[in-house]
């Protein structure tokens, strides 16, 4: 049978849609934690590759975790269905295990913080900046994103689509993307804004006065220091508004950000 979306493959008897989505595992990643490709089993037979699929939705959620009772997943993928039939990536984290671990993901209270957009833990921000993460990491990545590409390119393939999008969850994601051969559905003028604010004389190199950790003069020459600039609210508004997609085996050639620095 030939499926086209998320929602026909979740409709699908529960052995043949499991199938499909484990071409999206990265064996490599399987291999380096000693997770069986046959199984998705440790030599424990514990599972540490979950999928959520339920029949009738039309998303899907990849899980694949370094051991049981792991607090945070080495890979979390969602994908899902857009209104118009085409494909989304919603959500692609990459954490290494081995990484120190900074709880920016709960406030104080010990509420969400949803990548900082509802709530901050501004102490564990500014230790996870001084130890080099962008906002919303809660540990290092793998720089695994390269290799996990073309796993979901070879899935859109399989969908019969030839292309997918992404919604950036931060500036750096984006130049992130760019690197990677994205192009931008909507959102380039604002990137390229940002860009030319950040040069000196711009209204938001001016802004970088030292007014809190996050907001240093040297910070409009990186990547990383721009985007803790953002999460810090010196837009004055939300990061937002910017969609992404790939077309699958192509490069866009896309750069907002010249001989950026991460």
């Amino acid at each position: 049978m030939d499926v086209y979306s998320v929602r026909q493959i979740n409709n699908l008897p529960r052995e043949e849609k499991l199938d499909i989505y484990s071409e999206l595992i990265l064996p490599e990643l399987l291999a380096r934690y000693g997770i069986s490709a046959e199984t998705l089993t440790d030599v424990h037979g514990n599972r540490l590759v979950e999928f959520i699929c339920e029949a009738g939705t039309s998303f899907v959620e990849m899980e694949i975790w370094p051991a049981p009772g792991a607090r945070d997943p080495l890979l979390s993928l969602q994908i899902a269905d857009t209104v118009n039939g085409q494909l989304e990536v919603l959500l692609f984290v990459i954490n290494d295990p081995d990484g120190e671990r900074f709880d920016v993901d709960r406030d104080w209270q010990g509420r969400r913080t949803k990548f900082g957009k509802m709530y901050r833990n501004v102490p564990e921000e500014i230790r996870a900046m001084q130890a080099g993460l962008a906002p919303g990491q809660v540990r290092r990545g793998l720089r695994l994103t390269g290799l996990l590409l073309p796993q979901l390119e070879r899935f859109v393939t399989r969908l019969d689509h030839d292309m997918f999008f992404i919604e950036p969850l931060a500036y750096h994601n984006a130049i992130h993307f760019e690197r990677h051969g994205f192009a931008y559905m909507m959102g380039r003028s604002k990137m390229e804004w940002i860009n030319a604010e950040f040069a000196p004389g711009g209204i938001l190199y001016q802004r970088l006065d030292g007014s809190t950790p996050f907001r240093q003069p040297e910070f409009a020459h990186t990547v990383r220091g721009r985007s803790w600039a953002i999460h810090d609210g010196i837009l004055d508004k939300p990061f937002s508004g910017i969609r992404m997609y790939k077309r699958v085996g192509r490069h866009a050639g896309v750069c907002t950000f010249p001989n950026a620095v991460y």
